[in-house]
């Protein structure tokens, strides 16, 4: 099986994730889309996250009903903090008759030199990155790096996050049964 994995914080899952996800399931050869919840992301701050299994849980009533997309618990048994090429080794190892490639917005690839053993993921996994507003898609990678023309969105969890804790609106910006999560368990105030 053909699996892409979107990596993220998820906190919490909006439209444009979630456009991003159907958006690439749709038109590349991946059998599934998997949003892997980032217990821990070694380049950003823990402290402002919603508890994952709650971030978990949003994904899942956002998607239910999508057969190409999921969520993953998989980096929640990881040590922390969460590097991709770790995760990726323990699902070779799990899943060994699947094919895993990585999807990462533009922003993601400019800061990828940061990353864990960035030349390892490169050399041995597809990564399908999609243009993010104000960050240019330059492929000085290789052939394993392939752009996607895919919708482009401005839409950031922080800022929802933020307007969450202002009192304004999210409608639109989340799905419905997310907002009214958030909204029943105060969650972001």
């Amino acid at each position: 099986m053909k699996i892409g994995l979107y990596f993220g914080s998820f906190n919490p899952i909006h439209i444009g994730h979630l456009i991003i996800a159907n958006h690439i399931a749709n038109n590349s050869d991946l059998e599934q889309v998997w949003f892997v919840v980032s217990p821990q992301n070694p380049l950003k701050s823990s402290g402002t996250q919603l508890n994952k299994y709650h971030r978990k849980y949003l994904i899942d009533i956002a998607i239910e009903g999508e057969k190409k997309l999921r969520s993953s618990t998989i980096e929640f048994s990881l040590p922390l903090p969460s590097y991709t090429i770790d995760t990726l080794t323990y699902l070779k190892e799990k899943y060994p008759n699947s094919t895993f490639s990585i999807i990462m917005g533009s922003d993601s690839l400019q800061n990828i030199t940061k990353w864990k053993n960035y030349e390892l993921l490169i050399k041995n996994y597809q990564i399908l990155v999609y243009e993010r507003p104000g960050f240019i898609s330059e492929n000085n990678f290789g052939k394993n790096i392939i752009t996607l023309k895919a919708p482009l969105l401005d839409i950031s969890s922080t800022r929802i996050c933020e307007m969450i804790k202002k009192g304004n609106s999210i409608k639109f910006l989340v799905p419905d049964v997310v907002k009214e999560e958030i909204e029943r368990n105060h969650y972001y105030k």
